[in-house]
């Protein structure tokens, strides 16, 4: 993830607490990643050993991940970092960056 917006120039990383606040959701994405593979599993292997659980659900961790980690920052940053998304901020910024004619 970049450190700064590459159109607005914005901080992707306000404060030290940012990261513990991310971690707190990611951790909250990986327990619903953990209990939703291991329904899945129960379901549609008919009640398999249990190493068959743990192999399932940390293959199913591992391969998200990088997903995880990059939806927590985003979440983070959007409920509590103070940015909303303007799909026309880049074409009103270059708009308004452009010289006078």
């Amino acid at each position: 993830m970049p450190a700064h917006c590459p159109v607005c120039n914005v901080a992707y990383e306000p404060e030290p607490g940012f990261y513990w606040g991310a971690m707190f959701v990611s951790y909250a994405f990986s327990v619903a990643i953990f209990a939703l593979g291991g329904v899945i599993c129960y379901y549609l292997l008919n009640d398999p050993d249990v190493w068959v659980y743990v192999l399932t659900v940390a293959l199913i961790v591992v391969t998200t991940m990088p997903l995880v980690l990059r939806y927590s920052r985003a979440l983070m940053l959007y409920l509590f970092g103070g940015i909303r998304y303007n799909p026309r901020y880049g074409s009103t910024a270059r708009n308004d960056s452009a010289p006078p004619r």
